[in-house]
């Protein structure tokens, strides 16, 4: 009786020790322990593409580059809390849903507003960041000490395609001239910096990284006025793209970001800041 009782513990406790793999192997796409993960790699502080793998930066799938960022850096720690490796997929900007749809990839995690649009088509983690909305412009530029999106009138403008900025934000500003939307964020800031427009429209820790790069803009931050972009939280929760029903891999990415606070998120882009391509520091 002794024995038996023994042997019905010892598999109790196998059977215990056993769940959290059963429960990681029940994960739709990571049966592999491998969390492959889809960004621009060419959207600074949020991603880019270096050359080696300095300052903790991941190979990128297939390429000779390796990845780094805020976005790469979220990817690691949740990568780390579940117990998972990472890789890392370069693709551009348009092609993420599609991605993460297909099975390409296990999750998106590249700057992306938590809308309703997409809601529709991928499930979210998140938010892992909160983005302020804000405007760039040259320093000598007649815009430069605008005070609200009032006195950006009649100003030529644009931002990067497929984005809240694009197309819930810029419509916003009275006689705006609106070009074409740029294809990338560096090709948003060249459209700035080059003089092709007065002005573009990100979000803040884009523009703050844009700052180290070109120093002859300045940031227009209309938050806390009476003249500042309506924005709704989809607009500015910032999350983590999945297929539609993996709720597994919602739940285990969440477990990481439950106990975050806006203070962390935001301590985590400085030090992207501070690391990334073109900065003085």
């Amino acid at each position: 009786m002794k024995k038996t009782i023994a042997l019905l513990t010892l598999l109790t406790m196998a059977a215990t020790t056993a769940a959290p793999v059963c429960a990681e192997e029940a994960i739709p796409g990571l049966e592999d322990g491998v969390l492959t993960v889809a960004m621009e790699c060419a959207y600074a502080p949020y991603n880019w593409a270096q050359p080696d793998d300095s300052n903790g930066a991941v190979p990128i799938k297939d390429s000779m580059l390796y990845a780094n960022g805020y976005d790469v850096m979220t990817a690691k720690a949740i990568c780390e809390a579940n117990g998972w490796e990472l890789e890392i997929l370069q693709l551009d900007w348009d092609s993420l849903i599609p991605a993460v749809q297909s099975g390409v990839c296990d999750a998106v995690i590249a700057g992306q507003s938590m809308t309703a649009e997409r809601m529709e088509t991928v499930d979210f983690a998140g938010p892992y960041l909160y983005a302020t909305i804000v405007c760039l412009a040259k320093a000598d530029s007649p815009f430069a000490e605008a005070k609200g999106i009032s006195d950006l009138s009649g100003g030529s403008c644009t931002s990067q395609s497929g984005t809240i900025w694009y197309d819930s934000c810029l419509p916003q500003i009275p006689d705006a001239e609106v070009g074409m939307p740029a294809e990338s964020a560096p090709a948003m800031l060249m459209a700035v910096e080059s003089g092709t427009v007065d002005f573009v429209c990100t979000d803040m820790p884009t523009a703050q990284g844009a700052l180290i790069a070109y120093p002859d803009l300045v940031l227009l931050d209309f938050a806390g006025t009476d003249d500042d972009f309506e924005v709704s939280d989809e607009d500015i929760n910032i999350g983590i793209s999945v297929a539609k029903g993996n709720t597994a891999l919602v739940d285990a990415i969440n477990s990481y970001l439950s106990d975050k606070t806006a203070d962390d998120f935001n301590a985590l882009m400085q030090e992207a800041i501070k690391i990334q391509p073109l900065s003085e520091e």
